[in-house]
C-alpha cells in the first residue's frame, strides 16, 4: 500500500460501501417527499450515520497502517505531526 492510500482491492470495497450509502440517502430523501412515517425515516438516517461510521473507521485504520506507521518509522517531527493528526481525527469521530 503507498502512503495514506488504501490497496486497490480496500479502495474498491470503500467506493462500494460509499455507493450503497449513496443509494440509502436517496432513499431517506424518497422517504421524507412521499411523508413516510417520521420513526422509519429516523431509523434509516440512523443505519446510514452507522454505516458512514464504519467507512470512516476504515479509512482511519488504512490511515493509522500507512501514513502513521511510516512517520512512526522515519521519526523525528513527522511523528509527531502525524500522531497528532491521528489523535485529532479519532477524536473528532468520538464526537461525531
Amino acid at each position: 500500500m503507498t502512503a495514506g492510500k488504501p490497496d486497490d482491492a480496500r479502495r474498491r470495497a470503500l467506493v462500494l460501501r460509499l455507493c450503497r450509502i449513496e443509494g440509502q440517502v436517496r432513499g431517506i430523501s424518497r422517504m421524507i417527499e412521499d411523508d413516510a412515517y417520521c420513526i422509519e425515516i429516523l431509523t434509516q438516517v440512523t443505519a446510514a450515520s452507522h454505516a458512514l461510521r464504519n467507512v470512516a473507521l476504515l479509512v482511519l485504520q488504512d490511515h493509522m497502517s500507512t501514513c502513521v506507521e511510516d512517520a512512526v518509522e522515519t521519526g523525528g517531527e513527522i511523528r509527531h505531526m502525524k500522531l497528532q493528526e491521528a489523535s485529532d481525527a479519532i477524536a473528532r469521530l468520538m464526537r461525531s
